[in-house]
């Protein structure tokens, strides 16, 4: 059985880490470049960096929070945020990152997810999700895909499922599936979400949004299919460590890295 990984989350907006619920609310959770060397030395499996209102003010990403944020961290590190182009994607490698997180992009170009897994391998390209379950006529449950993170999201009209399964045809090497009802809730991921994906695709699936004890995130692992689990607030905010989370998925018979 594959090892699984513990990720924790930077979400920077205006550079610094904040925390809120379903994408809005946010508090500050600090300096991203302290928490991200703080979490490199903790134990965490890798690191995720999302400039989280990149998309939404139609700018580009700060590389220069995330050259810094890259010096302190020696784990693979993922970026995502204001991302539209292949040569965006090499910029934010030339950066630091090791893995480039698309969403909003991709989903007005999915062509971008193959131009991508072609140039730098499907390995660098992951496709993150954020998914609300709404009312279906013939489907339940059913969750649509938004896009522009944050109180500005978009409605896509886009199936999760069917598009994550999608995004695996065209090259992405992983997929973060972050729930919106569940995000900073700490009452658990989206388990049935996670198994309606996981259980359709080929490749490793990340749960993300409503972690808030370990029993989440071995709900997460065990339950919903993942392969990894992504959290923030019970990390950011000295709920637990990961060291601590780690040692109690181990004696539950979770292989951890």
């Amino acid at each position: 059985m594959l090892k699984r990984r513990i990720i924790p989350c930077l979400d920077v907006k205006a550079g610094r880490v904040v925390k809120g619920v379903s994408f809005v609310d946010h508090r500050d959770a600090g300096d991203p470049v302290v928490l991200a060397a703080h979490y490199n030395d903790s134990g965490a499996d890798e690191l995720v960096f999302y400039d989280i209102t990149a998309s939404s003010d139609e700018r580009n990403i700060m590389v220069d929070v995330v050259e810094r944020t890259a010096a302190q961290v020696f784990i693979p590190l993922t970026v995502g945020g204001g991302i539209r182009t292949v040569d965006d994607m090499y910029r934010m490698l030339r950066a630091g990152a090791d893995k480039i997180s698309i969403n909003t992009a991709a989903v007005l170009n999915p062509q971008l997810i193959t131009d991508g897994a072609k140039r730098f391998g499907s390995q660098c390209i992951v496709l993150s999700i954020d998914a609300r379950r709404v009312p279906h006529p013939d489907k339940s449950p059913y969750w649509e895909v938004f896009t522009h993170t944050g109180a500005n999201a978009r409605s896509t009209g886009l199936d999760a499922v069917a598009w994550a399964v999608r995004g695996a045809e065209l090259g992405a090497g992983e997929l973060v599936i972050n729930s919106m009802d569940a995000d900073g809730t700490y009452a658990g991921y989206d388990l049935e979400l996670l198994q309606a994906i996981s259980s359709r695709v080929g490749i490793p699936v990340i749960a993300s949004g409503g972690a808030g004890t370990p029993d989440h995130l071995y709900d997460g692992l065990m339950i919903g299919g993942a392969d990894a689990v992504l959290a923030a607030s019970i990390f950011h905010f000295g709920n637990y460590t990961i060291h601590q989370v780690k040692d109690e998925l181990r004696q539950r018979g979770v292989p951890m890295r």
